[in-house]
This record gives C-alpha cells, sequence and structure tokens, in this order.
C-alpha cells in the first residue's frame, strides 16, 4: 500500500521543488499577515490547515500523470458546471450582496473556484484536441462555447471579479494560442458593448455600480462606498520604506479596514512590512510566474502548455486587480490575492492548480520504468 504511495524517484528528479517552497512561504506569510489582521489564532490555524490540506492534494494530483486528467477533462468540467448550478438555484448562500458559496455546517466552499480549474483543463483538453488551430471557425465557437457556460452561471450570482478572472483566463488562452489579434480586439469591443448594456439595463443593482466605481473618487464618500478604499490608502501610504512593524500597523489594529484578512490583506503588508516587504513579496510571486512560464515552454504537448497558460492568467490577473484595488487603480471587486489572502476555497484551489503545472513539469521527458 505504501509503495503505491510513493511517487517515482525518477519523476521528483523533474520536480521543480523551488515553486512548491516559493508557494508555503506565501502562504505561512499570508497567515501571520492574517493573524494581526484579526488579532487571532482562529483564522491564522485555519489557514495553515488549509495549507496542510492542500499539500496533501497536491500530493495526490502528482501522483496521477496529467494525460489521466486529461482523459477525465469533460467529467471535471461538467462536476464544475453542476456545483455552479446548484449554488446559483439551489444552494446558493447570499454573502455581500452575491450567492456565490454553498453553506457546509459552519463553513462555506466556493464552488467558481473549482469551476475556474476545469475551465482550464476543459479549453487545454478541446486545443490539444484541434491541435491548436484555434483560427478554424468551428474550433473557435467551441472554446468559446465552453468558455461560455461557467462565465455565464458564474456571472449571474453575481460575481464579478472570478468572472473578470476568468475572462483574463480566456483571453490568455486564446492570445498564446494564436488567436487572429482582430478577433481578439472584435472580442473586446464585442464585451465591453455588452457590459454598457448590461449596465444600463437595470440588471445591476446601484450599490453593486458603486463598488466597482468607487475607486474613481474614493473621497466623494469617505464614510460610505469610499471607506474600504481611503483607509487602504493611508495604510499603504503609512507603511513608508520599512513599515510600522508586525502587529503595529494602527488601521490593521484598529480594524479601519474592512476585509483586511481576506481582500485587503496586501494593505497589512505595505502597513507593517512596508515597501520592502511588499517589494519582496512581489519579488516572490514574479519568480512563482517566471518558473510557470518556464514550465509552459518546455511542455511536451498543447494540452500541458494550455494549462500552464492557465494558471499563469490566474494569478497574474489576480495579482494586478487585487494589489490595483488597494492602492486605488482598479475597482474593488473581491479578488483574493492568490495564496496570501484568508480563505479555504481560494488556498485549495490555487494548491490545485500548482498542482497541475507541477504534474506537467515532472513529466516533460519521456521516462523509462
Amino acid at each position: 500500500m505504501l509503495e503505491r504511495l510513493k511517487i517515482n524517484k525518477r519523476l521528483l528528479r523533474e520536480l521543480d521543488f523551488s515553486v512548491l517552497i516559493i508557494a508555503i512561504i506565501i502562504v505561512v506569510f499570508g497567515a501571520i499577515n492574517i493573524y494581526s489582521a484579526t488579532k487571532g489564532f482562529d483564522l491564522f490555524r485555519l489557514q495553515l490547515i488549509w495549507l496542510a490540506l492542500s499539500l496533501f492534494v497536491v500530493y495526490i494530483i502528482l501522483k496521477i500523470d496529467y494525460n489521466v486528467i486529461r482523459n477525465y477533462s469533460a467529467i471535471i468540467y461538467w462536476a464544475g458546471v453542476a456545483l455552479l448550478i446548484l449554488n446559483d438555484f439551489v444552494l446558493g448562500k447570499v454573502s455581500k450582496g452575491a450567492k456565490s458559496w454553498i453553506g457546509i455546517g459552519s463553513r462555506a466552499i466556493q464552488p467558481s473556484e473549482f469551476a475556474k480549474l476545469g475551465l482550464i483543463i476543459m479549453l487545454a483538453k478541446k486545443l490539444d484536441d484541434m491541435e491548436g488551430n484555434i483560427n478554424e471557425p468551428k474550433n473557435f465557437f467551441t472554446l468559446v462555447m465552453y468558455a461560455g457556460i461557467p462565465m455565464i452561471l458564474i456571472y449571474i450570482q453575481p460575481d464579478m471579479g472570478m468572472t473578470m478572472v476568468c475572462f483574463f483566463i480566456v483571453l490568455g488562452i486564446f492570445f498564446t494560442a494564436g488567436l487572429n489579434l482582430k478577433v481578439i480586439f472584435g472580442g473586446v469591443f464585442s464585451l465591453v458593448a455588452a457590459i454598457l448594456v448590461v449596465w444600463n439595463s437595470g440588471l445591476i443593482k446601484p450599490y453593486q455600480k458603486l463598488r466597482l466605481t468607487s475607486f474613481l473618487s474614493p473621497e466623494k464618500d469617505e464614510l460610505g462606498s469610499g471607506l474600504q478604499l481611503m483607509q487602504s490608502l493611508i495604510g499603504v501610504g503609512s507603511g513608508g520604506i520599512l513599515g510600522k512593524g508586525f502587529n503595529n500597523g494602527t488601521q490593521t489594529s484598529l480594524s479601519f479596514i474592512p476585509e483586511a484578512h481576506t481582500d485587503f490583506i496586501f494593505s497589512v503588508v505595505a502597513e507593517e512590512w512596508g515597501l520592502i516587504g511588499a517589494g519582496i513579496l512581489l519579488s516572490l510571486y514574479g519568480i512563482l510566474i517566471y518558473r510557470f512560464i518556464k514550465i509552459a515552454r518546455t511542455s511536451k504537448d498543447i494540452f500541458g502548455s494550455v494549462i500552464c497558460v492557465g494558471v499563469i492568467s490566474t494569478f497574474l490577473f489576480s495579482l494586478i486587480q487585487n494589489i490595483g484595488m488597494t492602492i486605488g487603480i482598479m475597482p474593488i471587486t473581491g479578488i483574493t490575492l492568490p495564496l496570501m489572502s484568508y480563505g479555504g476555497s481560494s488556498i485549495l484551489s490555487s494548491f490545485m492548480a500548482i498542482g497541475l503545472v507541477l504534474n506537467i513539469c515532472m513529466r516533460r521527458k519521456k521516462i523509462n520504468f
């Protein structure tokens, strides 16, 4: 039994351990900042428990050849869609104006985090079947259909943040697959037009519009829609170069920043660890994404490369969006900072994505056993 659980030593030699080490460092650093933001061990402990569970799941993923995962791509994709349907129409509970969670006892899971992975795997499988020929109209519209189903289900929750993440996953995959730039620009233009129509249709409630546009002039409503961003800007700015020190951030300690342990965790980092601490964190993310890119380039097949591109797109956009909203250059959408923000679904799905990339890394070469 124990022998079956072991990973072949030849495969382990191909594993990029630096990716796992960096990911673990970021999660532990995130847990430390979560402790500072919440002034308690409860969420700190839970975050580390999720880390341990996630590492176990990564190990299981590494045991399975990703070509086997390829064979089950349809099941994985439709399971994610089924979870979204259950969330949207049956079991979902409303939190902060969006029905994005399925309650399990005192906890909850966010189905869109796992449906996002199913989307990446399905697009990778289809592109591999198509031998990368994305500019064939039939192929293109097939991919759009598979991309559109989960995105629509996520949008109607409504979860604008995750919808944006999925859109940029699809955009990144389509771009690297060589889709004609005219089609890409036409698609972006059509999306903007659709957003304008929906924006003025009454489907988006006033408080949701305010949340998305408050970053443009948060000072106009410092005690209302602009409160979160204004307090975040004060925290980020007051951190200076060296920061105020762990557990010494006034914006954090006095709970002036709402959701400091989740959406606005970067504000805690900037205030308490300063520009240097924030810079080191960004450097770790940069190394992580660089390693992902290297693995994508050396993958032995289209399926592996596309999965890597999907994961890169997820991490890169989430980083830009999350950090951008804490410093007032992006709308506040509720996107978490990967591996840093508190949340079991976010941590687990991030490590599942990392596990897939490392699986592809381990099997880049043909190894005879």
